[in-house]
């Protein structure tokens, strides 16, 4: 299986970062992505042969096929795609005047329209190449938890998305998803009560690292007879609560 293009999105730090590390030490070739962090997205593709670095942010008209066509343009093909760029708020879920239609907008237009669109500019290579997609959502699109409202139903779309664009573009292409619980990224260096919360409930009695999620990307663009699921990676927490 080494030696695909694979390109993710939001790669320059947390699980993206660490999906793309985890595909490079493998042996595929990885383009790295972010709407900012530029310097950290050319140090990272830097240190890995023959990989790339493309700024782009999906939440914009042009950007996405943009960004395809880089790929394409540099390597003649594109094997993997991993939508792990991802935007939310922390509003409470009382606060409903918090969550205006300006902030449903913000998330979505990058969680669920910048998503949709990268995956349809991509669908044509990725029939080429018998590739596959991965979805990064969470298990806030589960239950009625996260960050925000708006950013648990973006994450809820982005789930249902995946069961229905792979029905769709089978046998060609693999669409899943990985739902990961709390996760120890920079978004979430400063929720010590949901750490501690994770910490007491989950039968793992642990918060996730980037690793334990790029572990199972991995495993996804891997598996051959797999489309349509979404695999939740949370510890056991949706166990326990």
């Amino acid at each position: 299986m080494a030696g695909r293009v694979v390109l993710v999105t939001g790669s320059t730090s947390g699980i993206g970062e660490a999906a793309a590390l985890r595909f490079a030490a493998g042996g595929d070739v990885v383009v790295f992505n972010s709407s900012n962090s530029v310097d950290e997205g050319e140090r990272l593709a830097a240190s890995v042969p023959g990989s790339r670095y493309v700024r782009a942010d999906i939440s914009q008209e042009g950007e996405c096929e943009r960004l395809i066509e880089d790929v394409l343009a540099h390597y003649g093909r594109l094997d993997v795609l991993v939508n792990n760029a991802g935007r939310t708020r922390n509003i409470a879920h009382g606060d409903l005047a918090g969550a205006s239609i300006d902030v449903w907008r913000e998330i979505f237009e990058l969680n669920v329209f910048g998503t949709w669109a990268l995956s349809v500019a991509a669908m044509n290579a990725l029939r080429g190449s018998h590739g596959c997609i991965v979805n990064v959502t969470s298990i806030a699109g589960l239950r009625p938890e996260g960050s925000s409202i708006p950013y648990a139903a973006s994450k809820a779309a982005l789930n249902h998305m995946t069961a229905l664009l792979a029905r769709v573009v089978g046998p060609e292409v693999r669409v899943n998803a990985v739902a990961p619980g709390l996760i120890d990224t920079p978004w979430t260096e400063s929720w010590s009560a949901n750490r501690a919360f994770v910490q007491k409930v989950a039968p793992l009695r642990r918060t996730g690292t980037p690793e334990d999620i790029a572990d199972v990307i991995v495993a996804l663009a891997a598996t051959s007879y797999m489309t349509g699921q979404v695999v939740v990676v949370d510890g056991g927490l949706t166990l326990a609560h």
